[in-house]
């Protein structure tokens, strides 16, 4: 009986742990969010251009070619943006 009841107590907290951690995430994405909107702002304002990162042309070069995937993995490896980033940012190329 005391076992189950641990069990129980133990699961209850793992779940408890696990929705604190995944509300905390969200709150710091949405900061992250508007922090770069705000600075997407202040960029405009001043008429600054964010840099294009080194890396791109071979990016269009392999997405010019058909060669997608290999153009995803590069683009990632050059930006160090997530799989569905870098998928739509090559199918824009």
């Amino acid at each position: 009986m005391t076992t189950l009841f641990l069990l129980l107590a133990l699961i209850g907290t793992a779940a408890w742990i696990t929705a604190t951690v995944s509300l905390r995430m969200k709150a710091l994405e949405r900061r992250a969010d508007r922090l770069e909107h705000r600075l997407g702002l202040v960029l405009d304002h001043f008429g600054i251009e964010e840099p294009e990162p080194a890396g791109l042309d071979e990016v269009r070069a392999l997405a010019r070619d058909g060669r997608t995937i290999e153009a995803i993995r590069v683009y990632r490896r050059v930006t160090g943006a997530d799989l569905g980033e870098a998928k739509r940012a090559v199918e824009a190329l």
